[in-house]
């Protein structure tokens, strides 16, 4: 298996005390900025379409190790982000098995339990792998809550990144049936329209027409998924490998994209649209400047050939599905005693497409900083840059 440089784990659950994570491997001497975390967890709570949860929480990180006057010491990273809401749920998320429980705090976890099954959502497989009886037990940790942990470990990789000129941002290109057919002829514009945008478009147009689809799918009790794109320049030539199959960047690009809940596509570059071009077309062609150096005038493959980054800007695009909780409930089975039923419902977002571009966005930096730690090498910032020639 690929030899990793930085490695997390992380735990929590989507109404439980707080969401916690350990990050392995960071170098000393990186600058790491709280309120640049603090910033991309912003990022992921607002977006057009959001619903109630977002409005309870305002999420902040604790560094609460590895930092020491705002530098890495080389010691493992923990950090945590606190639930404002636990102090509504802290009898039914309780981690004390209690023996005599209180009237009150029996009808509470009634409240809060559930077993007819949402289609689209982990309940169902979950409650049969793990054997549970309430579908509490598969939510709190299949939620997409989770991800706000993993927003803060990739703030700390885009700072480390950031240390060797290497920038990166993410933006939607559809939601619903409304499609971003106009780029703006840079990527800086493209990330500046974006952030000014509440459905992080580039294009204020089709950003109104992609507001008025929210609207229409929330009046109907409905959700909307999307498409977005993760795009990373400045990037060296030859991170990843195509020596072992698990060691390829667009492979562990994808596995990490794939895995965030409701992705259920990953493309590289020109992506699908391949399929459709020809070998003269699809390829990128090389040329040298003046100064030896390697240019392409097309980018379809996305900054990766054989594995390997090539120089030219990652372009990564995810596809997310709608979200599967929604009013307009669903036929399922009530695996109580698993007769005809409506799926469950509980508070959730109309449309997320801007936030999970957010979260693309740390696990795309995530990949790339663990390939770059492995490549350079080196216990600090001074050794790894020595060997990058900086």
């Amino acid at each position: 298996m690929t030899m990793k440089r930085f490695r997390f784990l992380t735990s929590g659950e989507s109404h439980g005390k707080s969401l916690n994570a350990i990050i392995e491997g960071v170098p000393a001497g990186f600058r790491i900025k709280q309120e640049i975390i603090n910033a991309d967890l912003a990022k992921r709570q607002v977006g057009y379409g959001r619903g109630g949860r977002m409005q309870i929480e305002n999420d902040t990180v604790e560094i609460k190790s590895g930092v020491r006057f705002g530098k890495t010491t080389g010691a493992p990273i923990c950090l945590e982000i606190k639930n404002k809401d636990f102090s509504n749920w802290e009898d039914v998320m309780s981690v004390i098995g209690y023996d005599y429980p209180t009237e009150e705090m029996l009808r509470k976890i009634e409240e809060k339990t559930f077993t007819k099954a949402r289609p689209g959502h982990a309940d169902y497989a979950g409650s049969i792998k793990y054997n549970l009886s309430d579908l509490r037990d598969v939510l709190e940790r299949s939620s997409a809550r989770k991800t706000a942990i993993e927003v803060a470990i990739g703030s700390i990789a885009k700072q480390i990144l950031k240390e060797f000129g290497i920038i990166g941002f993410s933006h939607v290109i559809q939601i619903g049936n409304v499609k971003l057919d106009f780029y703006p002829k840079t990527y800086t514009l493209i990330k500046e329209k974006a952030e000014k945008s509440d459905v992080f478009c580039a294009d204020e147009m089709t950003a109104d027409r992609m507001r008025n689809a929210i609207n229409i799918a929330s009046e109907e009790g409905d959700t909307l998924g999307g498409k977005f794109e993760v795009i990373f320049g400045n990037l060296p030539v030859g991170l990843g490998s195509y020596v072992h199959w698990d060691q390829c960047i667009d492979g562990r690009i994808a596995q990490a994209i794939m895995s965030i809940p409701a992705i259920k596509a990953v493309e590289i570059g020109a992506g699908v649209d391949a399929a459709h071009l020809k070998g003269s077309q699809m390829h990128d062609e090389m040329f040298v400047n003046r100064s030896k150096e390697v240019y392409r005038q097309t980018n379809n493959a996305g900054g990766v050939e054989g594995g390997m980054t090539n120089g030219e800007a990652l372009i990564v695009k995810g596809t997310m599905k709608p979200i599967p909780t929604m009013r307009k409930s669903l036929s399922t089975v009530d695996i109580k005693d698993m007769s005809p039923s409506n799926a469950h419902f509980e508070r959730s977002d109309v449309c997320a497409v801007p936030s999970c571009a957010i979260v693309a966005e740390a696990r795309v930096a995530i990949i790339l900083v663990d390939e770059l730690l492995a490549k350079l090498g080196g216990d600090s910032l001074v050794e790894m840059k020595a060997h990058y020639g900086m």
